[in-house]
């Protein structure tokens, strides 16, 4: 019977024995995170940092390539006594930073433990050289070799954009993609594709012994992972033409954008004044005088400047009056420099020829024209009232893709701004108002907005009658893919048959014979066909700005321009011939017009410009 009651503890010790090396098992084998735990304690990472991804332009030249920089880093808690003005000296540095960052680690060295932190970013090579020849004289201390963005070609700084090493709250953002001193791409390409251009660190493993010091590698290498380079991204830009774009920005506020109309392809977006690619290198260097530059250098006006249209919006309308049958090319209204309304208003233009059709209408520019299209279109009986009259022409103007994002892959894209019938009620009041009371939407003025980019695109939807393709500015590639949406057409909601009637008169305003009255006759170009249409918007706050799209040639088009030039005054004055020297330099590769490419590279307008 004795013996009988040991059987009950030695099951009990037999139980408990089971479940100890299940446990340990569990911790051991299937559960390795304890396991990891005590190994980091005992071993050093060193981190290697990837070859970030190239951004080539459409022709394979390289916009934003790679080079060696090298970084001073410190692990607090191997550093031993040293000669502070003597590391001073070869790092050439002021005695003072080195201390105040000493101060500084230390006072966290807990949470810093045997991390390595850098003291000293992008130091030059012979700096380095110096320092990697004594570093032995200071225990802790040691350089680390990595990539930094390199700019053969000053173009294009606000649309690639800037790489800079990630903040806490980025890293927060990005939960488990990032750690303290990486960096990431901020703005324009370089963020929007940060997935492909940034590649993935590798590291050497190493153990520690009992001191914390650095031994010999883990199981010689065996778990050391390679970094893997950043996929090279490739561009829509043809590099040449944004560069000669900026040449022509200089001294001046506004923007350029060309589209390649048979893709939707941006072959330039010029943001001015802009962000040079030398400060890119080292926005940390530049980022508060740029910050503070009272005319917006890091704003990229391309896509985020809602502006008036002006009289380029003159087309939109002759469009949609044709589609609504309240239009005909053949259709004459009179102008007497202006169009006048209820109590003795009106709505002025400029001198010309009383009456005129409709090509004869957008050679001249001509406001009255489009006032009685605009009232046409409003009074349509066909419409129970007048709310639903703008609400229908609201709609068609939104198929144009104004008043909403197109979609681009650029970022910080703005949509601008489309008014409704509710935009007038809660200005006016319910029926309180008429078609003459909006009749500045005629001329592309009173609470119409659009972007640069906006203009480009109704330019290309013009040049292939009647659709267009979401503009975009990255190439499928190796790597890299594009959303399939960039290949789908968008068609208006006016009939492709009513471009065709545009036509003739924006090829008339720039290739009409001299005298007869076209508005861009400056834009003329021998055998480019030129299809063009000024805009001059008026500007409350003080001169007007200068507004011209135009895609060239007439048939097959190979591009579509927008040029917008604040307070640059007649659509004639600046944007126009900025804008056909650009059709001309990519047609013809080229410019002969020599006389006016030096009048726009050395004409200044900032002074024109408001900065506050």
């Amino acid at each position: 019977m004795r013996e009988n009651r040991h059987i009950p503890l030695l099951i009990g010790l037999g139980v408990a024995a089971a479940i100890l090396l299940v446990k340990i098992f569990t911790l051991q084998v299937i559960d390795r995170r304890y396991k990891t735990a005590a190994d980091t304690n005992s071993t050093y990472y060193e981190l290697i940092y990837p070859i970030r991804g190239s951004i080539s332009d459409r022709n394979g030249k390289i916009l934003v390539g790679n080079k060696v920089a090298y970084d001073i880093l410190v692990t607090p808690k191997e550093v031993e006594e040293f000669d502070t003005l003597a590391l001073a000296a070869v790092l050439e540095t002021p005695v003072e930073e080195i201390r105040q960052k000493m101060d500084e680690f230390y006072h966290n060295r807990r949470s810093i433990g045997y991390s390595s932190v850098v003291l000293l970013r992008q130091i030059p090579s012979d700096v380095y050289n110096r320092f990697a020849e004594v570093s032995y004289k200071f225990p802790g201390f040691k350089g680390q070799m990595r990539s930094v963005r390199d700019y053969p070609i000053n173009a294009g700084g606000n649309l690639l954009g800037y790489v800079s090493e990630v903040s806490n709250a980025y890293i927060a953002k990005h939960e488990g993609e990032y750690r303290v001193g990486d960096y990431a791409g901020m703005t324009g390409i370089e963020a929007a594709r940060e997935k492909e251009l940034r590649g993935q660190r590798g590291y050497h493993i190493y153990l520690r012994n009992a001191k914390g010091l650095i031994q010999e590698p883990y199981k010689n290498g065996e778990e050391d992972v390679e970094a893997v380079p950043g996929t090279d991204v490739v561009t829509t830009i043809d590099a040449d033409l944004q560069q000669y774009g900026q040449r022509l920005m200089r001294n001046k506020v506004g923007s350029i954008v060309a589209i390649e109309p048979s893709t939707g392809e941006i072959l330039a977006l010029v943001s001015s004044p802009g962000i040079d690619v030398n400060q890119l290198a080292d926005i940390g260097k530049y980022y508060e005088a740029l910050s503070k530059n009272p005319y917006k250098p890091m704003y990229n006006r391309a896509v985020q400047a809602s502006y008036p249209p002006g009289s380029v919006f003159k087309l939109v309308n002759g469009l949609i009056g044709l589609q609504e049958g309240v239009l005909k090319p053949s259709y004459t209204y009179p102008c007497n420099q202006g169009y006048s309304f209820g109590n003795g208003k009106k709505l002025g233009c400029h001198s010309h020829k009383s009456p005129l059709n409709m090509d004869e209408s957008i050679m001249m520019s001509c406001n009255a024209y489009y006032c009685y299209v605009l009232k046409n279109i409003l009074e349509n009986p066909k419409y129970e009232n007048l709310s639903e009259a703008v609400d229908k022409w609201h709609d068609y103007v939104v198929s144009f893709g104004f008043g909403q994002k197109l979609g681009s892959d650029f970022p910080a894209e703005l949509s601008g701004s489309i008014p409704t019938s509710k935009t007038y009620n809660r200005a006016y009041g319910k029926g309180r108002w008429n078609a003459t009371t909006v009749i500045s939407l005629s001329i592309g003025q009173g609470e119409i907005l659009a972007t640069p980019l906006h203009l480009a695109n109704f330019c290309a939807t013009i040049a292939n009658r009647g659709y267009y393709y979401t503009p975009h500015i990255v190439k499928a590639s190796p790597g890299v893919e594009i959303d399939p949406k960039y290949s789908e057409r968008h068609y208006t909601m006016v009939d492709t048959t009513h471009f065709y009637k545009i036509i003739p008169g924006m090829w008339r305003a720039v290739n009409a014979p001299a005298g007869t009255g076209g508005t861009a006759a400056v834009a003329h170009v021998d055998s480019l066909d030129i299809c063009g249409k000024t805009g001059t918007a008026q500007n409350p706050r003080g001169p007007d700005h200068s507004v011209f799209i135009c895609f060239a040639p007439r048939n097959n088009p190979k591009i579509a321009i927008a040029a917008y030039v604040e307070n640059g005054g007649f659509g004639a004055a600046y944007a126009a011939p900025i804008a056909s020297l650009m059709v001309e330099k990519y047609l013809k590769g080229k410019v002969e017009r020599k006389d006016l490419e030096v009048r726009m590279r050395t004409s200044n307008t900032l002074y024109r410009v408001r900065t506050k």
